[in-house]
């Protein structure tokens, strides 16, 4: 049994873990910004974390006592073309998905490298290793996260710890039916569609779910982990293709 901290569990892809690895027999604790969401998640811990916030990290960590595997989840997206993308929004994506996860990993590596054991899972995507516009703002939130990430693991094998980067696809959790957009005045970008899930293959939470719980019980982590058959399949496409000209699926 591994006591697994999970940030952004009160839904989607998150809650899933959560339940996954309670199923299995983990202490799982569940962490989102309003602690209530997780009322009904049978887990043994329901924290307040807000990545964003280094005293909401802190309170949590201190709260969650030993960490074994931090599942570092929590994120958030929109739309735009690159032309269009406010600065300041692209800040606030960063702060989130990038800088959020960093946060919540600073916190809980001293207990790890203290025991000299640990493994840190973070949640990339697809997007973190190839771009499909219109979501250029949240692929380099995760491209910069993979550069994080594989610096981390870089520096802390010798002492006893494990990173890995998770690399879902399109996944049926909901949090691509009503993203935000921000366009130009008359949008010169109407060639980029609606951004949303037409024609794209999904897998749901729970496939995603049963994956990472796979990589928090392995053995060895892998750097990178592609999460599901169709992001398997893309990602097998973008190695085999050229890098001298943009990649397009």
């Amino acid at each position: 049994m591994a006591s697994v901290l999970i940030t952004g569990a009160s839904k989607g892809i998150g809650r899933a873990i959560a339940v996954e690895a309670a199923k299995r027999g983990h202490r799982v604790v569940a962490t989102a910004r309003d602690p209530r969401t997780l009322d009904d998640l049978d887990v043994d811990r329901r924290l307040a974390l807000d990545v964003t916030d280094p005293e909401s990290i802190a309170a949590a960590v201190a709260a969650a006592g030993e960490i074994d595997a931090l599942v570092s989840n929590a994120g958030v997206i929109f739309y735009a073309a690159v032309e269009a993308t406010p600065p300041e929004e692209l800040a606030r994506l960063f702060d989130r998905n990038t800088l959020g996860a960093l946060r919540v990993a600073q916190a809980v590596m001293p207990g790890m490298r203290a025991r000299g054991s640990g493994r840190l899972l973070f949640m990339s995507s697809v997007v973190g290793r190839l771009v499909l516009p219109p979501n250029a703002a949240y692929a380099s939130t995760k491209w910069a996260l993979e550069a994080l990430v594989e610096a981390l693991a870089i520096e802390t094998a010798p002492l006893g710890l494990q990173a890995a980067l998770l690399e879902p696809g399109a996944v049926s959790s909901g949090a691509l039916d009503d993203v935000d957009w921000f366009r130009l005045p008359d949008d010169p970008y109407p060639h980029l569609g609606t951004g949303g899930p037409t024609g794209r293959t999904f897998v749901t939470p729970e496939e995603v779910a049963a994956e990472v719980v796979d990589a928090v019980e392995a053995e060895h982590l892998p750097l990178r982990i592609p999460v599901g058959g169709p992001a398997r399949a893309l990602l097998a496409a973008r190695h085999a293709a050229p890098d001298d000209v943009p990649f397009v699926p």
